[in-house]
Formats: structure tokens, sequence, C-alpha cells
């Protein structure tokens, strides 16, 4: 049975009548940068973020660029972020000559260890960029607060958790800015590159309007100097067809978890020896042992009553053998992924900052052992209960 890690094919195939009229519109209109299509699905996508502001932009990497710049940061600045991310999320940081300042991530949400952050600030500190790892909100209210006590602004890298919540709050709502990536294996994707950059605020939000046509306002009047960081019409009409359909996209990823959690624990599985996520769409009950015991519930994921929302853009496990266990499963036909080898703070283009193995024990330890598994919302029950039976055979070989 093959279970490939994603198939961008089966949604296609569900909505491409809708795509296409889409598409086939825009050319027609010969509108493709900028224009109303776009403006549309900005206004449909904040809506759904809950903002009142959501700036297309050409990437997630330049949102969260833009969000950088429209702040003014930059050489002799240090933005605190993590270690165990996409690259994008560092990089932008240093593109724009500012330092990188790492906090350690919780073992058991991937995220930013709030215990670890309040130390790293500096009176050079400008910024906190949180990351939603894997669709999993970060402690919004604990980055907040020290946030709010120290002035300094809050980007949120939600490109991995568009539509997750924290308290009710959507990813993207809470901080000064929320930036998001269209790449095409996300859970909203389109047809090629695109992101977008939320905020509550009207003078960011003109700010960033204005940096992505390089800093013109009105036209060949440049007040600062931005860049070309356009979102094309033509994703922003494939974009608009797949917003209609993601919170049903949403609560088949979440059945799907659902499913893996169940067949992991029938089996015998559930952390030992495979650790799994923390914090669910779904209730989980705490035992007196703090063992984590599932219960899956047959009520809508929106009827649940929760304090987050994890929209599993990824299902990750934890495993000893990690390499191992992915290549076996590679001779099973399962798709997975290691996502990241490499923590950031010793890719060697950070080699500058002075880390070493060791300073962010917890970030490396999830590089050497998690593993995410197909989870996109065409994943049958029984695809799911043969790459779980099959990570069993490889614990009992």
């Amino acid at each position: 049975m093959k279970v490939p890690l994603l198939d961008l094919k089966a949604q296609y195939a569900a909505i491409r009548d809708e795509v296409s009229a889409a598409m086939t519109a825009v050319v027609e209109s010969q509108y493709f940068i900028m224009g109303p299509v776009v403006a549309g699905f900005e206004k449909a996508c904040a809506a759904y973020c809950r903002t009142p502001y959501a700036i297309g932009v050409s990437s997630g990497t330049d949102a969260l660029l833009l969000a950088l710049m429209a702040e003014n940061i930059g050489p002799g600045d240090e933005v605190i972020t993590s270690p165990y991310t996409f690259f994008a999320t560092a990089g932008s940081i240093a593109r724009l000559g500012a330092k990188p300042v790492f906090v350690d991530i919780a073992p058991n949400t991937y995220n930013l260890n709030m215990s670890n952050l309040e130390s790293q600030i500096s009176n050079r500190t400008k910024a906190i960029i949180p990351v939603h790892l894997y669709g999993q909100c970060a402690d919004m209210d604990g980055i907040m607060n020290v946030a709010r006590r120290h002035k300094l602004v809050v980007i949120e890298d939600a490109c991995q958790a568009i539509g997750s919540e924290w308290n009710g709050r959507r990813a993207g709502s809470i901080g000064d800015f929320g930036c998001f990536s269209f790449f095409p294996s996300k859970n909203l994707g389109g047809f090629g590159d695109g992101g977008l950059v939320t905020t509550n605020d009207p003078a960011r939000a003109e700010k960033l309007a204005i940096l992505r046509v390089h800093g013109m306002q009105p036209k060949y009047y440049h007040k600062f100097i931005g860049g070309n960081f356009r979102l094309d019409a033509l994703q922003a009409a494939v974009l608009n067809v797949k917003l209609k359909h993601l919170d049903s996209w949403t609560e088949a990823r979440q059945r799907n978890a659902a499913r893996y959690d169940r067949h992991f624990t029938e089996a015998g599985l559930a952390g030992n020896p495979v650790g799994l996520p923390q914090v669910f769409a779904r209730e989980v009950l705490v035992t007196a042992d703090s063992g984590l015991r599932f219960q899956v519930s047959d009520r809508t994921p929106s009827s649940l009553d929760r304090t987050a929302r994890h929209i599993f853009n990824q299902y990750v496990i934890r495993v000893p053998r990690r390499d191992e266990l992915q290549k076996f499963l590679a001779t099973q036909e399962i798709g997975t992924e290691v996502y990241y080898p490499v923590p950031l703070h010793l890719q060697e283009c950070f080699a500058y900052l002075g880390h070493k193995p060791g300073d962010f024990p917890e970030s490396e330890r999830a590089a050497k052992e998690t593993l995410a598994l197909p989870v996109y919302p065409e994943v049958t029950d029984e695809q799911a209960a043969h790459v779980v039976d099959s990570i069993a055979r490889f614990f009992r070989i």
C-alpha cells in the first residue's frame, strides 16, 4: 500500500473546475499584478485570520522580511527566535544585518520555551519571532506579556499555521504582525510561491503595502526603499478558491491525527518508543502520572472546548533510530520527511554567531529524533493503520 507524504493531485482533482474558472477569469482580464483579485483575497484572508488588515506578498520568506523592514530592524539590532524552524525565520533577520538570538524549544510542543525567553533580552533586542511550528501556536499569552513588558515587537511566524488558534484567537492576529506562506505543500497552498502579512494596526498595514511595491506612493514617488514583494493575481485566484475549502481540509487533517493517535495507542506505542505531540486539536486527558490518554471525540473539532486549535500542517512523532525507521518506511512505500535535520545554530552560514553543539539541546534532540508522517486530508484510515503497523513492525524487528 503506497502512502505518499503528500498527494496534491488528489486535492486538485476535487477542485479542478473551480480553479480553472478562477484562473481563466484572470487570464481573460489580463490583470496579472495586484488588482481586484488580489484585493479580494486579502479581504477574505483577513476575515479568516480575524485581523482587519492582510497584505498579500510574494512568499512566506518575504512576509517575514517585510515585517522586519516595516519596523526598521537592521544592523546592531537583535531579534529573538527559535533555532528549530525553517531557515527563512532566522535568514530574514540576518539578511537585514540584524542578529538572530536563539531560544531553545519546549520538548513537548517544539515551540519557544517560555522559561528561557526573558533571559535572552538585551538592550539591543527589538523583536521576537515566535514560530507556530507544525500548525500549533506558541504560548502567545506568555510571549505577549514579555514583549509588552520590554516594549518589543512580536512577529508571528505562522507560515505553517493558518487557522490555528491560541485561547480563541487566530494565529497572525495576536502579535504586531503575522506572516504566512502559501507554498504548495502548506495547508493553504498556491500553484507556486505566495505569502501574506497580517496586522491589526492601520499605520503598519499602510507601510507594508507601500514597502511591497518598492516603497512607492504614489506611482514613481518613493517614500521608503522597499522591494518587489507583490502577490500575483493568478496565485490569489487559486488561493481564493482553496480558502473556501480550508476548514474542511483542516478537519480532515485533525481526524487523521486522531486516527494516528488511536492506532498508536492500540498498538501499544503511545509514548514508548513513539513520542506524540502534547497539544491536540481534540480532547486530551492527563492522567495522575502525567501520562497522556487520548479520548477521540465524534464531535466536530470546531465544537470542542479547548485553548488551542492545532491544524496539523505536519503530524510529527519522536523516535529513536529515526533515520533507520525512515529508510524502513521507504521500503514499505510510505513517505516521510525530517523537519529539520540541522538546527539553525549549527548551520554553516551561522557559524559567525559562535554557537556549538549542546547550546540548544532540545532543538538538537528534535533534529535527531523527529519524523513527519502523511497527514494530508485524503489519507484514509486504512493508510494510517498501515503506517502505524509498519512502525510497530520496525520496532519489533
